[in-house]
């Protein structure tokens, strides 16, 4: 009965899996025409069917070159979506200093995290997809084979503590129950599926499952119907292939609902039902169970769960463009190589053509006959020239990628303040795109410490690199992450290059507002000044009171772990006692006071003073 159950449930899930890949077909062969004209093969559409398919030159001569602006402008705009580097910070849940303290310590986990994972290049990787295909995800799920070993099974298997692992997925993978949705929220349901080998599937889920050929995508050279009057053009086009001893995993998550208070997902390799059950995560707001996935899109489409990309928009343009560049190439060689009027019958017709008119060739036509003569030609149509000039301007208003900084803008007579304001005229138009992103980035960040706050229940040892290039080191446990009221300390970081980073510092040096009531600026200050123009390496000036208390920091890190920890000869006892006296008022007799730990603090603090008494 159990396995009639199974089956049945199998079949269902397949039988969905199909309905929304036939659902979402228009959209797929949307996403292929992207990246072939991204990639170069723009001589393609689609056709009957619903396939993208090749279009075949009509005549042997035609000029079929491709005049490639797609590819540069979403480098271009990628270029200046890669300067998103938002910061993070975490506001406490209340003004108590436990919850100050604890809002801190998230801050840290996230800044580990995002080393450790190497986040900036996933947020890369995701906005590529997003701006080619038009939408992007990220899937934030725990692995319980990360992490550090905490013990070893009676087999030898390892135990690990477990981490967050995120991976970027592309549109192709995720099927939502409507493409009608206009975000993830308003889905009840949502499959995603990806192809792996059996062997992959062995070892995920320890079933075995029969493989079979799987239609996936992959890159192909293609060097046919381009190029023009012998020559072969060559681009990179997208294809279906197929990979052989696979299977499709498809993992379909379900909403909460009153049938299902937790939600539901359920596992499918191939034929076979691995996983029965609640949704893992209470990854969303107030401890609820929602879908491990955070969508980023490159511009929004009214009533759709799909974004539009640039791509999509910019294809009548770069068609338009192919045709008039091919055109006048044309032209030009029939000026240049002539169009020859021969009377039937006078010369031999296919020597003519094998050889053409070669300098120095001699032309032998029958007697009587008119001779050879070329037709007439004209001059290049101005026309040609102003539908050019035309098209890459509409590439350029389209994309909002203008090149703001050409030498022929640079040597007009525009003031400082004209050009810095068309700067961020054309920086605005790329609001949407970094709007999508920065949120995507906010709940990705909301949905790690959530994460953290249900699995972490072990101490946990975290690293980062700190101020003056210092590795810091600090333990802490799921139930200390009070708040994940995630924010962004900075709203400009299109426009903060390195080069506008030191003119505002100048700025502030010349305005004395980096400086102290005396006038002067502080060692610290300087460090900080040398780490932001770019000079990092000069750090070794720091004021030394700065790392008696980071120091003492990190001691009391260690002391409120438990540890006893005793006193230094080179420390600055003063600096000392006033860090270790702060932390226990903000945080030791913040809330009810633990007995032990409020001794361990107490000896360390006696052990401080009896050294400055005695001189030491």
């Amino acid at each position: 009965m159990k396995n009639k159950t199974e089956n049945n449930l199998v079949q269902q899930v397949l039988d969905d899996f199909e309905e929304r890949v036939k659902a979402r077909k228009s959209f797929d062969r949307q996403w292929q025409l992207n990246m072939n004209f991204y990639m170069g093969n723009q001589y393609c559409d689609v056709g009957y069917g619903g396939f993208v398919r090749e279009v075949d030159k009509e005549y042997f001569w035609q000029e079929r070159e491709v005049f490639n602006h797609i590819a540069p402008i979403i480098d271009i705009r990628l270029s200046k979506l890669s300067k998103i580097k938002p910061k993070m910070t975490i506001c406490p849940a209340t003004n108590e200093e436990q919850d100050i303290y604890t809002a801190k310590m998230g801050k840290k986990v996230l800044e580990s995290v995002s080393n450790k994972m190497n986040l900036m290049a996933k947020i890369n990787q995701a906005t590529k997809w997003s701006e080619i295909c038009g939408t992007s995800f990220y899937k934030i799920s725990w692995n319980s084979n990360l992490g550090q070993v905490v013990a070893l099974e009676d087999d030898g298997n390892k135990i690990k503590t477990g981490d967050v692992e995120i991976s970027v997925c592309s549109p192709f993978e995720i099927y939502p129950d409507s493409s009608t949705h206009e975000s993830l929220n308003e889905c009840q349901s949502l499959i995603h599926a990806k192809a792996y080998t059996t062997a992959q599937i062995k070892q995920m889920y320890g079933v075995d499952v029969k493989g079979k050929e799987i239609n996936v995508y992959s890159l192909d050279g293609t060097s046919s119907s381009l190029g023009g009057l012998g020559i072969g053009g060559f681009s990179t086009k997208l294809i279906e292939t197929t990979r052989k001893d696979s299977a499709i995993v498809i993992e379909k998550y379900v909403k909460p609902n009153e049938e299902y208070p937790n939600g539901r997902l359920l596992i499918v390799a191939g034929d076979k039902l691995v996983f029965d059950g609640d949704l893992p995560y209470s990854n969303g707001i107030d401890g609820k169970r929602e879908f491990p996935f955070v969508r980023q899109i490159c511009n929004e489409e009214v009533g759709s769960f799909w974004g539009v990309s640039m791509i999509a928009r910019l294809i009548p343009i770069q068609r338009a463009y192919n045709a008039v560049k091919n055109r006048k190439h044309e032209y030009l060689n029939r000026l240049t190589m002539g169009v020859l009027a021969v009377e039937d019958g006078s010369v031999d017709i296919d020597n003519l053509e094998e050889e053409g008119l070669a300098p120095g060739k001699i032309l032998v036509y029958r007697q009587g006959s008119s001779a050879p003569k070329f037709l007439g030609g004209e001059n290049v149509p101005t026309d040609f020239e102003k539908d050019e000039e035309r098209l890459l301007k509409e590439f350029e208003a389209l994309s909002g990628t203008s090149e703001i900084g050409s030498m022929e803008m640079v040597s007009s007579s525009l003031s400082g303040v004209a050009l810095e304001l068309l700067i961020d005229e054309n920086e605005t138009r790329l609001k949407v795109t970094t709007d999508s992103i920065k949120s995507a980035i906010k709940t990705v960040a909301k949905q790690i410490l959530r994460l953290y706050k249900q699995f972490a229940t072990l101490p946990r040892l975290m690293r980062i690199v700190g101020e003056n290039r210092n590795l810091e080191v600090f333990y802490f446990k799921g139930n200390e992450i009070s708040s994940d009221d995630v924010q962004f300390d900075a709203e400009n970081e299109t426009n903060d290059t390195l080069s506008q980073r030191r003119n505002m510092i100048f700025t502030l040096l010349d305005k004395g507002l980096l400086s102290d009531e005396n006038g002067n600026v502080s060692n610290s200050m300087k460090a900080k000044i040398m780490e932001n123009i770019g000079f990092g390496a000069w750090e070794n000036s720091v004021d030394l009171s700065d790392l008696h208390i980071k120091n003492a920091d990190q001691e009391n890190n260690r002391l409120f772990q438990g540890e006893m920890l005793d006193v230094k000869e080179i420390d600055d006892h003063n600096l000392h006692l006033t860090q270790h006296i702060a932390f226990m008022l903000k945080v030791v007799y913040a809330t009810e006071v633990d007995k032990k730990l409020e001794e361990n603090f107490l000896n360390h603090i006696n052990l401080h003073k009896q050294k400055l008494e005695k001189g030491e």
